[in-house]
């Protein structure tokens, strides 16, 4: 409650290396700022501001990194933490709730659903969307790349590789198999005008794929 008795919008963060997809959550909530306020941190940035909810973001991973989630759990600015992530997975759900997370979301959700799931987490619920494995992205999202043709995963791929990641990296990263991480790189080799790996990074490393350190929270 605010000072004069009305309802305050729940404050939630989202954690992530990638100001692109920082700034298509913000976008995609817009129209719901009554309901939620959204504050930007990306992922070298600890959240200082207290806020009802803070999201972590799986861009670019299969499953969130326990040691952050921990870290995230245990930072008192935080009341709740949740999983944002396009794999939903039982068993990424269990080991997530098992440390602590008040939530997982899939990025499937609508931009209502997820504010209501965000409002149920902060009033004290659990909540978890239903393990369907890999969900279909919600068109209002935003990743690197998009806008160029690329794919979810496409842009996933790419960016583990403009990160230094080897194939086979890449497949344990993501769990998929070798031979679906090479058709992803073909694909998407193909979408950028990319013949070799080399010219793959140095149109990641021009086109927002390594991971930005230095944008301001909000």
């Amino acid at each position: 409650m605010s000072a004069d008795g009305q309802a305050r919008p729940v404050r939630v963060a989202l954690r992530n290396d990638y100001e692109i997809v920082l700034g298509g959550f913000r976008r995609m909530l817009e129209r719901y700022q009554h309901r939620v306020e959204v504050v930007e941190v990306l992922e070298q940035q600890r959240i200082d501001q207290p806020v009802d909810v803070a999201l972590y973001d799986t861009f670019a991973q299969h499953e969130p990194e326990h040691h952050v989630v921990a870290e995230m759990i245990a930072n008192p600015a935080n009341a709740s933490v949740a999983v944002y992530s396009w794999i939903v997975e039982q068993e990424l759900i269990d080991a997530a709730l098992r440390q602590g997370v008040r939530g997982y979301f899939a990025k499937s959700m609508t931009a209502l659903e997820l504010v209501e799931a965000i409002e149920r987490v902060a009033a004290g619920e659990v909540v978890c969307s239903p393990p369907d494995g890999r969900v279909r992205s919600n068109a209002a999202l935003d990743w690197p790349g998009r806008a160029d043709g690329l794919s979810d995963r496409e842009s996933e791929v790419l960016a583990l590789i403009t990160q230094g990641k080897s194939n086979a990296e890449v497949a344990a990263r993501t769990h998929l198999a070798p031979n679906t991480i090479k058709t992803h790189i073909r694909s998407a080799y193909r979408k950028i005008g990319a013949t070799n790996r080399v010219e793959a990074v140095l149109w990641g490393v021009q086109n927002g794929f390594r991971p930005d350190h230095d944008a301001a929270p909000h």
